[in-house]
């Protein structure tokens, strides 16, 4: 098993190609090393002060146990089928599932139909798995874009705010961001998640506009602008490892 420290979170990759995120936290009242499963997942919560090497230590300690626990919640990543050109195969889009398939054709496109999405590739194939790829980052990049759109023709006048630009790229461990020049990063893996996830994280870092910390004036702000942001929280705290992975499998050769 390794593991490897991003953000909040501890991403252990077991030897069968499973995938466990472990969030991570300091607690001022913790005098030892925790790890609780519930169906949010997986935490570890430490003393302040405690070395990594000590966490991920504790962690593989105990790596039987919580792979164990997780799977019986479902939580575990299990391996995905490689993307293979010509080879059909199932993927999440806007949360439902769709048929990924496969064409000929003069010029590399994307065909959506009722359920399927096709891949159309010129011939020879010689370069046909990063064509591919990169056509799904576009086409899943387009979607994610048409919807922020219209949702920020709504929200931007609620708030007086707006972001300076957006952009959608695959993210390691967050959902989305707000930097310092009030430009907005989002994950393209939320391309993959039912509508109103995106529209949550969307709001979320929309609020940070207004308050850049987590505080509770903060929540508030994004209560106002999403009342449902609770929901889509916990179902991206289940379904975010699965969803990152999904992604990773369509696009892993397409740069940032």
């Amino acid at each position: 098993m390794t593991q490897h420290l991003e953000g909040d979170w501890l991403e252990l990759a077991t030897a069968s190609g499973s995938t466990i995120r472990v969030l991570k936290a300091a607690h001022p009242r913790a005098r030892r090393l925790r790890l609780t499963v519930t169906p949010k997942g997986a935490r570890v919560s430490y003393p302040h002060g405690t070395h990594p090497a000590q966490v991920s230590a504790f962690l593989r300690h105990h790596a039987d146990w919580l792979e164990r626990k997780l799977d019986e919640l479902h939580l575990i990543v299990k391996p995905l089928p490689p993307l293979h050109v010509g080879t059909p195969t199932e993927f999440p889009l806007r949360g439902e599932t769709v048929m990924l398939d496969w064409a000929d054709g003069a010029y590399p496109k994307v065909e959506a139909g009722d359920g399927t999405l096709t891949l159309v590739i010129p011939r020879p194939h010689t370069r046909a798995l990063p064509v591919a790829r990169g056509l799904l980052a576009s086409y899943l990049e387009t979607q994610m874009r048409r919807d922020v759109s219209r949702w920020l023709a709504t929200y931007v006048p609620q708030l007086g705010l707006a972001p300076t630009a957006l952009r959608v790229r695959p993210m390691k461990s967050l959902w989305g961001s707000l930097d310092t020049r009030d430009r907005i990063n989002l994950d393209l893996a939320l391309a993959l998640a039912p509508p109103n996830a995106l529209k949550y994280v969307l709001a979320h870092e929309l609020c940070h506009l207004k308050v850049r910390s987590h505080a509770p004036r903060f929540w508030a702000q994004v209560e106002a602008l999403f009342p449902e942001w609770k929901e889509q929280r916990d179902w991206l705290r289940l379904n975010g490892a699965w969803l990152k992975t999904e992604l990773d499998r369509l696009i892993a050769d397409v740069a940032d």
